[in-house]
């Protein structure tokens, strides 16, 4: 498995941008999926965006238009880039591997603020 670090979480106003950084213990070139998820108090864990080793995205329909996931292999860093945040997005949100196995960080807190 690989360990995963999350960061850039914090307080936003509405309308407000952020982008979240996941870095990687192992080279992410190797790994067929990584995905942010986020888990909002009493809600399920949810998809937010993915991107897989090719570099084909796919982001939930909440947040389509609104956040961007990249990845830079020569940093093992995955990003997510939120734009025009909305009360809604307030959660935690997590940093997901997959590779036949699944690896999770430990989450970061966004809290968007009316």
């Amino acid at each position: 498995q690989v360990q995963l670090v999350e960061s850039g979480g914090g307080l936003v106003r509405a309308g407000g941008s952020v982008r979240l950084s996941c870095v990687a213990s192992n080279n992410i070139f190797s790994i067929s999926v990584m995905a942010w998820y986020r888990q909002a108090p009493g809600k399920h864990r949810e998809l937010v965006a993915s991107i897989t080793r090719g570099g084909i995205t796919n982001e939930a329909d909440s947040v389509k238009g609104r956040f961007t996931i990249s990845r830079d292999d020569a940093k093992n860093t995955v990003y997510l880039q939120m734009n025009t945040l909305k009360p809604e997005d307030t959660a935690v949100y997590y940093c997901n591997a997959w590779d036949g196995t699944t690896s999770w960080g430990q989450g970061t807190q966004v809290t968007v603020s009316s």
